[in-house]
């Protein structure tokens, strides 16, 4: 893309920065298979249960404290007073026991924002920089586990390999069937079209979509009435060429500020 445009933006260039230290950072990673039997998988999965849970997760913590440490970095680059916020993300993650925590707390779907307001950090920053360092190793798991999936029989409102919501969503080419894409380990699976992938709403007056025009209908902005949530979504009938699904949740903020100006909110970023 920076070949072919020049100069990205500053927020595309903020990621790319963000998926040269992740790629780095697990380049030598291996899912430890041993801890992940796959008939326990299956079993799990038999009773809507995801497979990888935190007690499954073998992680060098070392690494993952490393990794923290940088993606806090490039974080305060953009902050208002970076000094004191990487001050206290390096102070979080000079203390594995307590990044271990975060994580912990983090994939089992509870708000960071007690331990973001006594270290003073804005609550969305410490999720945002635990989400983007445990997300590489969580995609490494999930390469190795969505093959275990039946698509046909799973179609919950939660990712398959590690219960994370989704975030994104396309329509594929052969079917016109939606799939969804975990936000957190990026494991896609099947879903049904008229269904709210976040509260299950399934009335068709309560849900809706909104299209843009000058992009040829490629893209989507599915809402639901009932929860006020939306979620993006590209039609890959209206492609020619592969589509790269992270990036396109990167292209596609506008989208973001288009749903929240409409009144309703991204369904994944809310905590139970």
């Amino acid at each position: 893309m920076k070949q072919k445009v020049g100069q990205l933006p500053n927020l595309v260039e903020f990621y790319g920065e963000l998926a040269r230290i992740q790629e780095k950072a697990i380049s030598r990673f291996s899912v430890v298979k041993q801890s992940l039997a796959e008939d326990t998988c299956l079993d799990r999965l038999s009773q809507g249960i995801p497979m990888l849970l935190f007690k499954d997760l073998s992680l060098d913590w070392i690494r993952v404290q490393k990794l923290f440490q940088e993606v806090a970095s490039v974080v305060a680059k953009d902050s208002s007073d970076p000094s004191k916020e990487i001050e206290s993300l390096r102070d979080i993650a000079s203390n594995i026991p307590l990044l271990e925590h975060l994580v912990r707390v983090w994939y089992e779907g509870s708000s960071l924002a007690p331990v973001a307001v006594a270290r003073g950090i804005d609550d969305a920053v410490l999720t945002f920089v635990v989400r983007a360092t445990i997300n590489p190793f969580l995609s490494a798991y999930s390469k190795v586990l969505l093959p275990l999936v039946n698509q046909q029989s799973w179609r919950r409102r939660y990712c398959p390999v590690c219960g994370g919501k989704p975030d994104f969503a396309y329509l594929d080419r052969e079917r016109d069937a939606r799939w969804l894409l975990c936000s957190r380990c990026d494991a896609e699976w099947l879903f049904l079209r008229l269904k709210c992938p976040y509260c299950g709403n399934q009335n068709q007056d309560a849900l809706a979509y909104f299209t843009d025009e000058e992009e040829s209908y490629l893209y989507r902005l599915y809402v639901c009435e009932e929860c006020r949530t939306y979620i993006k979504a590209i039609d890959l009938r209206r492609t020619e060429s592969e589509v790269l699904l992270s990036l396109e949740r990167i292209m596609t903020l506008d989208m973001d500020r288009q749903g929240q100006e409409k009144g309703y909110k991204p369904g994944w970023t809310t905590v139970v």
